[in-house]
């Protein structure tokens, strides 16, 4: 799976502490934009950076930074994890706000 500069790869990574995701562009090797649990735009509204409802906090970051650096597709690489629990909550956060904003989205 590669992301390219039309639709860049969202890549997450969950720690039992965090969960971190990051929107890249395999062609150039760039990242374009990063979020997790530990960003500033977060600080003071996360209980723990583990939980589902951090995941979905970060997800709607996600989607809300990409809408504003112009992204309005993405291609979902779930990093070996399974579907499920904070990898799912954070996709479909981010989903949603792909949605609301009339974008392809992933």
């Amino acid at each position: 799976m590669q992301g390219t500069a039309e639709r860049p790869r969202l890549c997450v990574f969950r720690s039992n502490k965090h969960i971190y995701a990051q929107v890249t562009d395999d062609w150039r090797q760039h990242t374009l934009l990063c979020c997790s649990s530990l960003s500033s735009e977060l600080k003071g509204q996360l209980k723990h950076g583990g939980s589902i409802e951090s995941a979905v906090k970060v997800g709607e970051l996600l989607g809300r930074k990409c809408l504003e650096a112009g992204i309005t597709a993405l291609v979902f690489d779930r990093g070996g994890y399974r579907y499920h629990g904070r990898v799912k909550a954070l996709a479909e956060a981010a989903r949603a706000q792909f949605t609301q904003a009339g974008a392809p989205g992933f």
